[in-house]
């Protein structure tokens, strides 16, 4: 997400995979930029400057290269050492919102989206400069770059003059439709810079050892084993083959150059063996080698921008395609690769191993499997759109311990997980484990509240096990998704029901008394002595015939969304385990198809899929407990998944415009951030329509009595609360006085107050005394990974902990705020008010939209705490508020760039 601005250097793809570095121009560029519209034909200059003169190169060149200047932005894009695209813009007037913009691309460089990748830079900094339209002249028969205009995702107007035409985009806020264009053009290009990595011609493996243990000979020998569908070569200075494959003393020596070098090399070789990889012309680099310095790594990701590489790693597993034209298993995993349709990322290999050979054990198998390592360049987001793309992937298993950019990772996911599930396993949830992630793979501690809202709102299924993990995967791949939560419950024995209800209800099923109707229909198939209320006691004497008429009876009504089925062996003729389960396999599963497990109390294995039929299979699993939290993963999905998508709504009555001077002149007289004072909280507030109590600043005994005065509460008692940047806020134990008389009370507790605190109290709020209430919270806290989260929750959390409230990470769309406010956590509290202090959702809902558009809109916002927050009928109301600010560095609207 970040952007060119300030001499930051990034990197990004371009549409044929290449990778390009861009930053804003430097003074020292001004040969280079030259060079570049010296290069350019006669055609191409015309179309830039109107006339094909050299002239207006050498004074784009002099202008690009010039001193920083208010109004003026400039982006250059280069490969190696040249430059090979510019951009700029420039406002018309000082204090105009409309900027002329330009650009250039080198010759041997068109149509490679680098002209739509430097204006979307310049969008993101025009956005953030107050800039609310770009402007561009262009003639009328160059197509390309109308074309580059049109397709920007932003609305775009073109005013013809003769040969010539002027393009005006509006920019306004990033909407839908833009970041959905560059996300489509962020997908092409990653796509495209995949192939060299997961569909190669031709593999090296550097490092490839004589010793049949080394690891670089355990990758070279899977890759044989695997019957990879290209050529391969090692890389050995003391050998001339290996493996029976043609081995030479360096990569520039192979007969062909490979698209994938495997290093597994000591770590002090690796820059110096990426750096031959990348002087040789190899796309792609997967680095085994654990244990680089920091030095070593920032040497090897630059080769790998230098020269265009992506690159897997370091500190990894390996890659594997299972794809029958592909076979490629380059990894040093001791077993094959089973071809199948889940698709695995990982950071650590261990957590791979197991997962590999957990699917190969239940027979879903692998489609693509990548193990990330210190994950320096490609990401889980990467392997998410290849997956969405590659025609075999129906599954995609992640586990993360670190997130280079959530907020693409989101927006990623949201849109794959309407295709098909991905499950991930929560890793990292306590400090210990947080810190061995660190350790391990470099990963940077996120904290398990963030986590848990991006995954709620991007609906990925989250785990907190490696065999959750695959027991949900086992029912996602063999069941249709229930739903909704209405679970029925069969079991063959009494007490194995009761066991498989509870774990149902624990998982947030509802195990539903049937319908008259149905239990109508199961009397008609069930011994006399059958229980056919839900959980159903078959009785152990039931038969295979009779279980398959029962099950298709429940599995088809109405009523009923899944059904779990309990077995115990038993002596009793046709009524052993194998018997019964027959039944389960063949049973028919309504209309709409309704999913159905099993639960076999004798099985040794956690979770099986056991063959049904025609190529189904059915999960078996040994315990109810993880077959009802399978199946309550798979409705949750089935009900993400089919719900609109959320948008955020436009929002009446704010003046983003005042509370924006409101923290500029804080920041102006404190650069180094911090609390903005009640004042200054209020007109924020009231800038985006956030409801509070009415309050009055005082600065003296007489100002805090006559404030008093104005306010009738009930039975015309005021609080007093403190302020101060280094005075704790209001509550038990801090600077307040409560239940004063306006008349007499307030002068002597000013007075009480000002000599306890002397010089850091800066003054008082005097608000009214109000009925007592059920406290809430609503915040925000600033994530140095995530950003912005808003918080929701009980109110006067002695911890302060953001981990004892439901959190979404801003901006908040419509349906992020009816999950935020129907966590399992929340309910209680909003069912816990009084009759009298009920008041319209929407009131409550209006509020959290205003409180995330305030922290999106202003993000030198690092902190909000809305607490206490009460809840009237006119609506919820702030009674105490805080709100720390600081030099935060604002985020573009997802331009693209690489970690």
């Amino acid at each position: 997400m970040s952007h060119a601005r300030a001499g930051e250097l990034t990197h990004a793809l371009l549409t044929d995979g290449t990778t390009v570095w861009l930053r804003p121009p430097r003074p020292g560029d001004r040969e280079a930029i030259a060079v570049m519209y010296a290069g350019m034909s006669p055609e191409n200059l015309r179309r830039r400057f109107f006339t094909p003169g050299r002239r207006s190169g050498e004074q784009a060149a002099d202008r690009m290269a010039a001193p920083p200047r208010p109004g003026y932005h400039g982006v250059v894009v280069g490969f190696g050492v040249d430059i090979v695209g510019a951009a700029d813009y420039e406002r018309v007037a000082p204090d105009d919102t409309t900027a002329e913009i330009g650009l250039a691309v080198a010759d041997g460089w068109h149509h490679r989206g680098i002209g739509t990748l430097m204006i979307e830079h310049l969008v993101a900094a025009a956005q953030q400069d107050g800039i609310d339209r770009l402007t561009a002249e262009a003639l009328a028969d160059n197509h390309p770059v109308l074309r580059v205009f049109a397709d920007l995702g932003l609305p775009v107007s073109r005013h013809f003059d003769g040969a010539q035409v002027r393009c005006t985009v509006r920019l306004g806020e990033p909407d839908e439709r833009y970041l959905s264009a560059v996300d489509e053009r962020a997908r092409a290009a990653t796509l495209v810079s995949l192939v060299p990595l997961l569909r190669p011609e031709c593999v090296a493996v550097v490092g490839a050892g004589r010793r049949a243990s080394s690891v670089g000979r355990a990758v070279l020998h899977n890759v044989l084993n695997a019957h990879f569908t290209g050529l391969v070569y090692a890389v050995n200075p003391h050998a001339r083959f290996l493996e029976h494959v043609p081995a030479a003393p360096t990569i520039a020596e192979l007969p062909r150059t490979p698209d994938l070098a495997v290093l597994a090399v000591p770590a002090a070789a690796v820059p110096e063996a990426a750096e031959a990889c990348g002087r040789s012309g190899v796309r792609a680099l997967l680095v085994i080698t654990s244990g680089l310095t920091a030095a070593q790594g920032r040497s090897l990701l630059e080769t790998c921008r230098t020269h265009g590489m992506r690159l897997v790693g370091p500190n990894c597993l390996g890659v594997a395609n299972t794809e029958e034209d592909v076979r490629l298993h380059a990894t040093f995993a001791a077993h094959t690769v089973l071809p199948g349709t889940a698709g695995v990322a990982v950071q650590s290999g261990g957590v791979g191993i197991a997962l590999l050979d957990g699917l190969s054990r239940l027979g879903i198998g692998v489609s693509t499997f990548a193990s990330l390592g210190d994950k320096y360049d490609v990401s889980s987001n990467d392997l998410l759109e290849w997956w969405e793309e590659d025609g075999r992937t129906e599954l995609a298993l992640l586990h993360l311990e670190s997130f280079g950019n959530p907020r693409a990772f989101s927006r990623t996911a949201r849109r794959v997980t309407r295709r098909f599930p991905v499950l991930t396993v929560d890793a990292g949830r306590s400090d210990a484990g947080r810190r061995a992630a660190a350790s391990h793979t470099a990963a940077a501690a996120t904290s398990t509240v963030t986590r848990k809202a991006l995954f709620a709102q991007a609906g990925v299924i989250a785990t907190r096990s490696i065999a959750e993990l695959l027991e949900t995967a086992a029912l996602l791949h063999s069941q249709p998704a229930p739903e909704g939560p209405s679970v029925a419950v069969l079991s063959n024995a009494a007490g194995a029901g009761v066991l498989a209800a509870d774990a149902c209800a624990e998982a947030g099923l509802t195990v539903a008394a049937f319908p008259p109707d149905l239990i109508a229909a199961l009397r008609e198939i069930l011994p006399a002595d059958a229980v056919l209320t839900n959980p159903v006691d078959l009785t152990p004497g039931i038969t295979e015939e009779a279980l398959f008429r029962a099950l298709g009876a429940v599995a088809g009504h109405d009523s009923v969304d899944s059904v779990l089925v309990s077995l115990v062996p038993t002596a009793i003729e046709r009524a052993t385990g194998e018997d019964l389960f027959a039944a389960v396999a063949r049973a028919e599963r309504g209309t709409p198809p309704r999913p159905v497990v099993s639960v076999l109390l004798d099985q040794a294995e956690h979770v099986t899929l056991r063959p049904a039929g025609h190529g189904s299979t059915v999960p078996a699993y040994a315990d109810p407990i993880p077959a009802a939290r399978a199946l309550a993963h798979a409705a949750a999905h089935h009900r993400w998944r089919t719900r609109p998508a959320g948008v955020v709504p436009g929002l009446p009555g704010i003046d983003a415009e005042d509370a924006a001077r409101v923290i500029d002149s804080y920041l102006a007289a404190h650069p180094e951030g911090g609390s903005l004072d009640p004042p200054r909280c209020a007109r924020l507030l009231d800038g985006y329509g956030i409801r509070r109590i009415p309050w009055a600043w005082a600065t003296d005994a007489g100002a805090a009595a006559r404030a008093a005065q104005q306010f009738a509460g009930e039975g015309g008692r005021v609080a007093l609360k403190a302020y101060g940047p280094g005075l704790p806020r209001a509550g038990d134990h801090g600077p307040v006085l409560l239940d004063l008389d306006p008349e007499h009370g307030v002068r002597s507790a000013y007075r009480q107050l000002s000599e306890r605190l002397g010089d850091r109290m800066e003054g008082v709020v005097v608000q009214p005394m109000v009925p007592r209430a059920p406290e809430l919270f609503a915040g925000v806290t600033q994530d140095p990974v995530f950003g912005p989260v808003v918080l929701f929750g009980r109110g006067g959390s002695p911890s302060g902990d953001p981990a004892d409230h439901a959190a979404r990470l801003a901006p908040l769309t419509d349906s992020d705020i009816h999950d935020l406010l129907t966590e399992p956590g929340v309910v209680p509290l909003l069912a816990a008010r009084p009759r009298s202090a009920h008041a319209d959702p929407v009131m409550l809902e209006d509020l959290l939209l205003r409180l995330s558009a305030l922290v999106t809109d202003l993000p030198q916002i690092t902190g909000i705490d809305l607490d206490p927050l009460i809840v009237r009928p006119q609506g919820p109301l702030v009674l105490d508020a805080r709100i720390q600010v600081g030099p935060a560095r604002p985020r573009g609207p997802f331009p693209r760039s690489l970690p």
